[in-house]
């Protein structure tokens, strides 16, 4: 019988850098407090493939394209502040390095594997908006550098 699904209970998001260019970081570190990370879809560019022959337009797939960005919603503390900061302070760090930040979207349901993305934080920790009697949460946009899919998860000790 197969499951209904996997549920999203323990989900994870960590991040860590390049300690080699190009080779996923080998520890990693939990943000915390995350509401949402968002998804992405990747979709194929069509590449015109038609001839003067064809009455109708012809595409074969072309490159992948990951939306560019992903949205991760955070818990406004004290402590979020600082862990973000550390990420931004961190992942320009390494950027005038020529290394890269990876982020991690681990759950325990996934038998030991993690969705793995290379990705840029945003310069400076946004305005939450603000209305009465909410939380206040800001999005953290992560620029998608690469989508590196599926792999081993990392997770720390």
């Amino acid at each position: 019988m197969a499951l209904a699904g996997i549920s999203t209970l323990g989900v994870k998001l960590f991040y860590g850098v390049e300690t080699v260019a190009g080779t996923k970081p080998a520890s990693f570190t939990q943000l915390t407090r995350i509401n949402s990370i968002g998804g992405l879809t990747i979709t194929s560019e069509n590449i015109d493939a038609s001839a003067l022959e064809d009455e109708v337009t012809r595409y074969v797939a072309g490159r992948g394209d990951a939306d560019g960005s992903i949205a991760v919603t955070v818990n406004l503390t004290q402590d979020t502040i600082s862990e973000w900061e550390t990420v931004i302070s961190a992942a320009a760090t390494a950027k005038a390095s020529n290394l890269s930040t990876w982020f991690e979207v681990y759950s325990p349901s996934l038998g030991g594997d993690a969705f793995f993305i290379v990705a840029e934080p945003p310069t400076a920790i946004p305005m939450p908006e603000t209305n009465q009697n909410e939380l206040w949460t800001v999005e953290m946009t992560l620029t998608v550098n690469e989508y590196k899919g599926m792999d081993t998860a990392v997770i720390p000790n």
